[in-house]
């Protein structure tokens, strides 16, 4: 009797797990991105390890998975711990309007570069990346966790193979493929609204960078993450820094600063500290009193003319 409720209770289980599969592939067994999403992760045996479901679980449904860590795990965030290994192994880099550009309009191949200086984390640190690498819009999951978010809401890329087949197939409704020039014109746009630009990379992304960001610091889980203490952006290697003779104390560097690293007091004055050096200050400063300067002391910048030999 024990032996066939215990089979009863498994075979409620598979079923249970078939069920959410085939919810996760619509209608499907395996879609042709599932498939070369386990090729690029070594095959069959890639399936039956924690970095598959983990991976397949954020990348099928973003919205959950992301909204439950704005939710929960960032504020409850040790800030006594200066390196937790959720940020070591999902953690974004800071990118100046121009470095986002030129990553998204390579003229070369990017093969797998171990960039610990650019990224100083234990994972996820490579890039590989096709010359004029595929891109697909996604509507931004930290955004989606909020009532009221920054509009537009469709401004998450996600770059290269196989995340963007993955991404449009699983998510057809919230996700589209656009053209190179169209992404650009994107980076445009949201820099021209004060927003972050931010490679991300996760371990379970086939450890390596996947993404880029147009964050705001309303609605941005990376930067939220930053407000509670832990590091899960880092800077993009340069620091702002103001020319008084053109300083015209008008506030608006203050008013826009994601980070919170500008004050206006007679004069801005940039907090080296908090200061990401996004460039948002400078691209939204009337009158060109900022500029952007490169710092060792932020770390090393992503460059992409370096990775292809340029």
């Amino acid at each position: 009797m024990i032996a066939v409720v215990i089979l009863s209770i498994v075979g409620v289980l598979l079923l249970v797990l078939l069920g959410v599969w085939i919810f996760g592939e619509r209608g499907h067994l395996l879609l042709p991105s599932t498939r070369a999403w386990i090729r690029e992760g070594g095959g069959l045996r890639y399936v039956f390890s924690f970095d598959f479901w983990h991976g397949y679980v954020y990348g099928r449904w973003a919205n959950q998975y992301i909204g439950l860590g704005i939710r929960r795990t960032i504020p409850n965030a040790d800030p006594a711990d200066p390196d937790p290994r959720w940020a070591r192994e999902y953690h974004g880099k800071v990118l100046p309007l121009e470095t986002a550009k030129r990553l998204i309009t390579i003229q070369k191949d990017i093969p797998y570069q171990t960039l610990e200086q650019v990224i100083p984390f234990e994972t996820a640190r490579d890039i590989v990346l096709s010359a004029e690498p595929e891109i697909a819009l996604y509507d931004c999951p930290c955004r989606a966790a909020h009532e009221n978010p920054c509009q537009p809401t469709r401004v998450c890329m996600l770059v290269g193979q196989p995340f963007v087949d993955f991404i449009v197939e699983h998510n057809p409704h919230s996700a589209e493929r656009i053209s190179t020039a169209q992404a650009v014109e994107l980076l445009e746009a949201e820099h021209r609204r004060g927003h972050v630009h931010v490679a991300y990379f996760k371990s379970v992304m086939h450890n390596r960078f996947y993404a880029i960001c147009n964050c705001c610091s309303c609605c941005c889980g990376g930067i939220a993450s930053m407000r509670h203490g832990v590091p899960m952006v880092i800077a993009s290697g340069y620091v702002a820094q103001v020319d008084e003779s053109y300083c015209a104390s008008c506030g608006s560097c203050e008013d826009v600063c994601p980070f919170g690293a500008i004050q206006v007091n007679g004069r801005a004055e940039v907090d080296w500290e908090k200061c990401m050096g996004c460039g948002v200050c400078e691209g939204q400063c009337p009158n060109d009193a900022i500029t952007m300067a490169r710092d060792e002391r932020k770390g090393v910048p992503l460059e992409v003319e370096k990775l292809t030999g340029d």
